[in-house]
């Protein structure tokens, strides 16, 4: 058979071989660094034979799918360690994530930290034993059975769900272990040369906070010991930049128990940083063509149910009252602003010469995340947004479209995030078992086809994730990681060709005719609370000029030097400079300090000569002891690095 390797290289081999077995023909070391194999564009197991023509490549750990099949074995090494220690555990599930590797483990009492060292140190034992994994099928049947005879309940859920498709069900056994799973794996365990456990939560079963609630071991794993420390030195550094340890520090923001998870408090830093993006947004799309709007903070569940958010998002909305007490009114904090700001369009008629209408609005939103899910800054119960609404003709869509993605990427250029930036074309599953999804099959192949053709038309580079859409239509989303590498959606674009009908919106078009409008949900710079977090984190507390809440620090030496210090302080905040004045009774190196630890950008030493000679001796954080300078050019320079937004 014509095997088409990488590069388009041509080989024959004999027909019935193995991917592993070809990776061995190829190169000794190519076997030994093999993770899996990709088939004519499908990634498949090493083990799986091979009878006639195909395109192979052979997968290791520098490749993505490669990787996920190391860190997948290195699950079932931890499931099987567990097994070995406590033995009356019910395993869950235990796939490769980005960065390592999880597995979900229903005990009597949570694993504490000498039970999880006991646990890594079998782990390596079993990588020492260099256990041969095998794999081999079952019928449902077959399968169901063999699960409930040893007991693994929540497997037998997973086969139950299958055996409607009356298709084989994998299994790997590895030594006096096996598990139900699909692959791929390493041939065996002694690959595995460096793990790490990394933590240990809560978790519910398949996410649902009304499951069982199980326990959920975290780890890490790499081919090489060196690897695995580099990683681990990458972590601490993380540690050392997240917002929630230097947001807290710096004070930009806190949280307080009897007030409530998910609902921080944002301290005069975190507020004026905040205030300073949400200005500069709310010009920015004023230039635009922005209609700013206001509306209300809740509404009664039947604008809830016109939207389709009471069927689809009831679960994430706070309800003021009985929601299924049909004879008493009802009210939900909103979780959008979406069916609020189309009200503005059904005030009156309008025609095609009001389109596009662009509703902007600042908008303090409220969603019900499940505890285990919220983070910081990061994901909370009670947010801000720069939220959008474009009411347009379908003749305009794309031009419209193209202006929000102009937009958002301004705003994160600026900010200096959209350089780490990914983008994601959301797209419906209509296989969702959730019925999540509003609409026509046809419908949403129209949106989508639209979408991919806007998208493709823009050279936007996107990877597809399925099952992402809104439940009313596809979105690009733009995502963001944090610096632990959890990824989160920072701006969404989305494309709407439903809810207008539902709401009753039309317009009358050039021909007299009435017609349902398309409507673009946008974000701009997305949640304020978010994007905050994101910046701590990416400067390490230390953001650009102009948008940190302290700008300047006058720090007089002398008690002469104070009335100067405040009359440089006055001029500069009429030239819109946020400036303090330290006149405390200290030593001018202490102050030095404190302005260096709070991350200051500029700080002016002056004491009797500066003011003699009208000069500061100017201090940056960046660039440390600048000397004395003239106290206007001083100033130029800041106002000038303020009012360009340099980083």
């Amino acid at each position: 058979m014509k095997i088409t390797l990488k590069g388009d290289v041509i080989k024959e081999f004999q027909s019935g071989l193995t991917a592993y077995d070809i990776a061995k023909e190829i190169s000794g070391g190519l076997a030994r660094a093999a993770c899996a194999a990709r088939i004519n564009g499908k990634v498949c197991d090493l083990r799986t034979t091979i009878t006639e023509d195909c395109s192979l490549d052979i997968l290791t750990f520098d490749d993505e799918d490669g990787k996920k099949a190391f860190r997948h074995t290195a699950s079932h090494i931890l499931a099987q360690a567990v097994k070995r220690l406590f033995p009356a555990t019910k395993l869950a599930i235990g796939p490769a994530i980005e960065n390592g590797f999880y597995y979900d483990f229903d005990v009597e009492k949570p694993f504490s930290p000498e039970d999880i060292a006991k646990i890594e140190a079998e782990m390596k034992k079993i990588v020492k034993e260099g256990i041969a994994l095998e794999q081999y099928e079952l019928s449902p049947a077959e399968a169901i059975e063999y699960l409930k005879g040893i007991g693994e309940d929540y497997k037998v859920e997973l086969c139950e769900e299958h055996a409607g498709k009356n298709e084989p069900i994998s299994f790997y056994k590895q030594g006096d272990f096996t598990d139900l799973c699909a692959g791929p794996h390493l041939m065996n365990t002694s690959s595995i040369k460096a793990v790490k456990l990394t933590n240990c939560t809560g978790a519910y079963w398949r996410g649902d906070a009304k499951g069982k609630q199980l326990c959920r071991v975290y780890g890490t794993a790499f081919p090489k010991a060196s690897e695995l420390e580099e990683y681990l030195k990458q972590v601490e550094e993380a540690k050392s930049r997240d917002h929630n340890k230097i947001g807290r520090e710096l004070e930009y923001f806190t949280t307080v128990d009897y007030i409530g998870q998910g609902l921080p408090i944002l301290l005069p830093k975190g507020a004026k940083t905040i205030q300073t993006l949400q200005r500069w947004v709310e010009d920015e799309e004023y230039k635009r063509g922005g209609l700013l709007t206001k509306t209300p903070f809740m509404a009664k569940r039947d604008l809830y149910k016109i939207s389709g958010h009471w069927d689809h998002y009831r679960d994430g909305m706070f309800i003021l009252g009985d929601p299924d007490d049909e004879t008493k009114e009802c009210f939900a904090l909103r979780p959008m602003t979406c069916p609020f700001q189309y009200q503005v369009f059904l005030n009156r008629q309008r025609s095609y010469r009001d389109l596009p209408m662009r509703l902007v609005e600042t908008s303090t939103l409220f969603r019900n995340e499940d505890s285990g899910e919220m983070h910081g800054l990061i994901r909370v119960r009670q947010f801000t947004i720069s939220e959008g609404h474009y009411i347009l003709t379908p003749e305009q869509l794309e031009e419209e479209f193209k202006g929000c993605l102009e937009l958002a990427k301004y705003f994160l250029e600026t900010v200096g995030m959209l350089e780490d930036c990914t983008f994601r074309f959301s797209q419906w599953d209509p296989e969702n078992p959730k019925n999540k999804y509003e609409g026509t099959k046809e419908q949403w192949e129209t949106a989508q086809a639209t979408m991919k053709k806007i998208l493709d038309n823009l050279g936007v580079n996107y990877t597809i994730g399925i099952d992402e859409a809104a439940f009313y239509g596809p979105k690009l989303d733009i995502q963001y990681k944090n610096v632990f590498g959890k990824e989160d959606t920072i701006v969404t674009i989305q494309i709407d060709m439903l809810l207008a009908e539902k709401f009753g919106m039309e317009y009358v078009d050039v021909d007299g005719t009435k017609k349902n409008p398309y409507i673009i949900h946008r974000t701009s710079l997305g949640c304020y609370e978010r994007t905050l977090a994101y910046l701590l984190e990416k400067y390490a507390g230390a953001l650009p000029l102009w948008m940190s809440p302290e700008q300047v620090r006058i720090l007089p030496i002398t008690d002469r030097a104070k009335e100067y210090g405040e009359a440089i302080s006055a001029k500069l905040e009429q030239l819109g400079i946020r400036t303090s004045v330290d006149n405390r009774s200290e030593k001018i190196g202490w102050k030095i300090r404190q302005a260096q630890l709070e991350k200051v950008p500029y700080f002016f030493i002056v004491g009797d000569k500066e003011v003699e000679d009208n000069t500061v001796a100017l201090r940056s954080r960046k660039e440390g002891d600048l000397g004395a300078s003239p106290l206007d050019e001083v100033i130029n320079r800041i106002v000038m690095e303020n009012a360009t937004k340099s980083r």
